[in-house]
């Protein structure tokens, strides 16, 4: 009784060594069970046998694709000790069972295949017992599985049976299908088994702990996947994507990905995560993906009814999180991948851990290249900059990982991080110049850091021939940086070398690269800058030579032309580029200063209605189809309504308010916040906020005696991101204004068209009732900084056409989203002097001025209106101001002459007044710099 009992502990000793992978107690317990038992000899050649070859396999794991060694003597051994237990056959059937799949184990390592599937097929394997079989039978079961498969990989397909007919043949077609089916079907049980092993071994490595001590144990030490795990883990999904069968391979996926996680799988699931990310992202469209609850959209021929349905191991209950498309899938997947990867990263950077932190670093930096793929596509910049801040752990000296939080950071608008990470990247890659040129973009763009924009364009000149063709672009980057300098420059000396300095680096750039549009388009613009028209002429037609349809060019040929007072050449010019880029606001905004020109206000007027319907269609948020796509305004900020009201409207039709330097956003637009020429200023929000009631602009009837009532200003919508509408135009010089409002010969030209433009105007009330109702309540600003534009320049028109309560209307439409912008508070003063009220358009004024100190036009009506008030010293003093911030100003210059000769300084009027013919001679319609200069 006592030796039974004693061997019935040393079977359950033996068990629990096998189940843990101990091999190395396995042989004192055969000499002690031997010993107790003589009828334990063959189990003991069973144990010794399987000892040997777990211990050989340990010592010289397989590796994918590695053909056999040969006879080993190690192996030689294995094979006596499984013989004679098989020979005998006085072991039980579950341990004979035990000993012919530990025989067909070795055959396959020791390259014998046949012999290999001849010991399975006398063990029927989809017969052995799964519940309640011991751990280390569940892992035998599933390297058998995955051993028969690779065995069934390895032998040719022809067979006895087949071996008279034709491989095109259907019934080797048949065949070929069928053994394919059967090794997808070994390697699928065999993972499912795997998967049951790995949770059951897990459960008996924490039952145990907790048996032996009541304190917190040591942490479960993981189990071996080992390669016949590993493989019937992996192998299956290889076989449906190498097969193209992407549906089973999906399938197959999401079937271990719902099994329950163990310490052992954690490493396994994360791959399989990313590996199911990128086929998701490369290989699956959004019309071909289909839920994980739902069914697969096509049945392929290799789905097997009879295997559904068969999952052994213990799986999650099902999520309520339900993803809609493929992408998101994605990101779920590569999330959690991200998760498990900074979780167990490897930082330590001692030589003992170099290898695992490298293998580390590489899993993670797969996932995060996956993740800017899926984010990207969406357009959620600020959320990949986050992941990629987490990132920075990895990071120390890889370049790779910083130069992906710098591009993030930059799609995000978060600028001056973007430059600081562009800073280190520079240090990691010296050599490499398209670092610091990005850097230049970002300074010269919303940063406007001139001087440190200047220090990397320098360090791409520096380079010399290492910059290899990027010389070109340093100096066209410096002359960029030079040409904004003079822009923001007070002294007029300053500006004349900077301008100077500005011209040589264009020349030295077009002199490198005499094949790029853009060295001759910014030399081109340079010399419109400063007024040389002839010369700038040529250059913009060498660069429209070399790129004939950039949308600059045509727009910098436009303005030439109208420079010289070719105005209608110039709205032809306007027109081309127009059908080609329609969506372009800072060509229509020039469009309407030409119609109004050439063709009446009226045409100018169906612009204004064209460019509403255009905004009111690109920009279109609140369109569900836009989920993807338009994802992309989620990574912009959003202010708050308080920050709404506030904010400032920049200016686009004077060059020291325009931003010159702000990339397009868009393809049509610039983003007008990214100069600080034209800042964003935040000041108190209005005491009161506007009423709610909708706003339409009202249509003009020229026989009604009285404007029209002008109804309460509407809701203002929640902040939203705004594009750099190109341009508010030069507003249309009106007259010391009378006492009352008086008939002008255009308000005359109107009364003849009043059909057309009363159909005009009522157009425009239609389509602005439309877009009060489509308004989103939250979004990026820019959209309606946009729309904020359109309104001004309708306003515009309207004063020119003498129309005061029409342009009071579109002005308050603009009020509505921007009631402390300088241009809204500009125009209302425009409006009050033309209404004969020059008290009312003095506060106005001087409330813009307050906002914008430097608005040149601003200056310069106020100018005039103090000296209609006979404040000639303080008239005087202000449009001095406004010359030394612009001298190219001509109305400026001839405000100030007047100004002069009514106090009697007759030379110095006379001065101004030729300056101002001078300069005027050679005024566009618009000023050229409200063309953008980016890199």
């Amino acid at each position: 009784m006592t030796a039974r009992k004693s061997g019935s502990r040393l079977e359950t000793e033996i068990e629990r060594c096998r189940s843990e992978n101990q091999w190395d107690k396995i042989p004192e317990l055969v000499r002690q069970l031997s010993a107790k038992l003589i009828s334990n000899d063959d189990l003991g050649e069973l144990l010794l046998g399987e000892c040997k070859l777990q211990t050989y396999l340990k010592e010289n794991p397989i590796k994918q694709g590695a053909s056999p060694k040969g006879p080993n003597p190690k192996l030689v051994e294995v094979r006596k000790h499984l013989t004679a237990a098989l020979d005998r056959g006085n072991l039980k059937a579950d341990y004979l069972q035990e000993a012919s799949l530990l025989m067909a184990k070795l055959c396959y390592v020791e390259g014998e295949y046949r012999d290999a599937l001849d010991h399975y097929s006398r063990v029927n394997l989809d017969d052995m017992q799964l519940v309640g079989a011991p751990v280390y039978r569940l892992s035998m079961i599933a390297e058998a599985y995955a051993t028969k498969g690779l065995c069934l990989e390895k032998i040719p397909v022809a067979s006895p049976s087949l071996s008279n007919k034709n491989t095109g043949s259907p019934a080797s077609n048949k065949g070929v299908t069928e053994r394919e089916q059967e090794i997808i079907t070994c390697y699928e049980k065999s993972g499912d088994i795997a998967l049951l092993y790995l949770q059951e071994a897990e459960k008996v490595c924490l039952s145990g702990i907790q048996n032996r001590s009541p304190k917190p144990g040591p942490t479960t030490q993981d189990q071996e996947l080992g390669y016949f795990l590993e493989t019937g883990l992996q192998r299956a999904h290889v076989i449906h994507f190498k097969n193209g069968n992407l549906t089973q391979g999906v399938g197959r996926f999401r079937e271990i990905l719902r099994a329950v996680e163990t310490r052992t799988t954690q490493n396994l699931r994360m791959t399989i995560a990313r590996q199911l990310a990128e086929i998701l992202l490369r290989g699956m469209c959004e019309q071909s993906y289909w839920s994980p609850l739902e069914d697969p959209p096509t049945v392929s021929p290799l789905d097997d009814p009879t295997q559904q349905g068969h999952t052994l191991s213990k799986n999650y209950s099902i999520s309520r999180l339900i993803m809609c498309e493929n992408t998101e899938e994605a990101l779920l997947l590569l999330l959690i991948s991200e998760s498990m990867a900074n979780r167990d990263a490897v930082l330590s950077r001692i030589p003992e851990h170099n290898n695992d932190r490298i293998i580390s670093l590489q899993s993670a930096s797969v996932v995060y290249d996956l993740l800017t793929i899926a984010l990207g596509r969406r357009g959620q910049y600020e959320m990949l900059s986050e992941c990629l801040e987490r990132a920075m752990k990895f990071a120390f000296e890889e370049f790779h990982l910083w130069y992906q939080l710098a591009l993030s950071l930059m799609a995000a608008g978060k600028s001056a991080r973007a430059a600081k990470v562009l800073k280190e990247c520079i240090r990691l890659k010296p050599n490499d110049p398209t670092i610091p040129l990005l850097a230049v973009k970002l300074c010269i763009g919303p940063l406007h850091w001139l001087d440190e924009g200047e220090c990397f364009a320098k360090m791409v000149i520096d380079m010399g021939e290492k910059a290899a063709e990027f010389r070109a672009k340093g100096f066209l980057a410096i002359g960029l940086v030079y040409s904004l300098k003079a822009t923001d420059a007070s002294l007029r000396s300053t500006q004349e070398d900077y301008q100077r300095k500005a011209l040589g680096a264009f020349q030295r750039a077009q002199s490198l690269s005499p094949t790029d549009h853009l060295a001759a388009f910014y030399l081109a613009l340079q010399l419109a800058v400063s007024r040389q028209i002839p010369e700038a002429l040529g250059y913009v037609r060498q660069a429209l030579q070399l790129q004939g349809d950039d949308v600059h060019s045509l727009h910098l040929l436009a303005l030439l032309l109208s420079a010289q007072k070719h105005y209608h050449d110039a709205l032809n010019i306007i027109e081309m580029a127009l059908s080609e880029y329609p969506e372009n606001f800072n060509l229509l905004y020039t469009k309407v200063k030409l119609e109004a020109m050439c063709r009446g206000p009226e045409e100018a007027l169906l612009t204004c209605k064209h460019m509403l319907q255009i905004w009111k269609s690109f920009y279109n948020l609140t369109n569900p189809s836009d989920s993807g796509r338009g994802s992309s305004l989620l990574d912009r900020a959003i202010a708050d309504r308080r920050q709404l009201n506030a904010m400032t409207l920049p200016d686009f039709s004077d060059p020291e308010t325009v931003s010159p330097t702000s990339p397009s956003t868009f393809s049509t637009i610039s983003s007008p916040l990214s100069s600080p020429s034209s800042p964003v200023f935040f000041c108190q929000p209005p005491p009161f906020p506007p009423p709610k009631n909708p706003s339409f602009l009202p249509p003009l009837l020229p026989h009604i005696p009285h404007p029209p009532h002008i109804p309460h200003p509407p809701h203002i919508p929640d902040p939203l991101h705004v594009p750099h509408p190109p341009h508010v135009p030069h507003p249309p010089h009106v007259p010391h204004p009378p006492p009352a409002p008086t008939k002008t010969r255009t308000h005359s030209f109107l009364h003849a068209t009043s059909i057309a433009a009363s159909r005009v105007e009522q157009a425009l009330s239609e389509v602005a009732s439309s877009l009060q109702s489509s308004a989103p309540k939250h979004g990026p600003l820019h959209p309606w900084m946009t729309l904020a534009q359109i309104w001004l320049h309708a306003a515009e028109v309207y004063i020119g056409m003498s129309k005061p309560a029409e342009a009071s209307a579109c002005t308050q439409e603009a009020a509505n989203l921007f009631p402390t912008s300088h241009n809204v508070l500009y125009t209302k003063g425009q409006i009050a002097e033309l209404r004969g009220n020059i008290d009312e358009a003095k506060r106005w004024y001087e409330e813009a001025l307050s906002i914008n100190p430097t608005h040149v036009k601003t200056m310069q009506r106020l100018g005039l209106i103090l000296h209609q008030l006979q404040r000639y010293s303080l008239s005087e003093k202000v449009l001095r101001d406004a010359v030394q911030v612009n001298s190219t100003a001509h109305d400026v210059w001839n405000s100030l002459g007047e100004v002069l000769q009514a106090q009697g300084n007759a030379a110095a009027a006379t001065e101004c007044f030729l300056t101002a013919l001078e300069l005027e001679a050679s005024s566009p319609i618009l000023p050229f710099t409200i063309i953008p200069r980016a890199l």
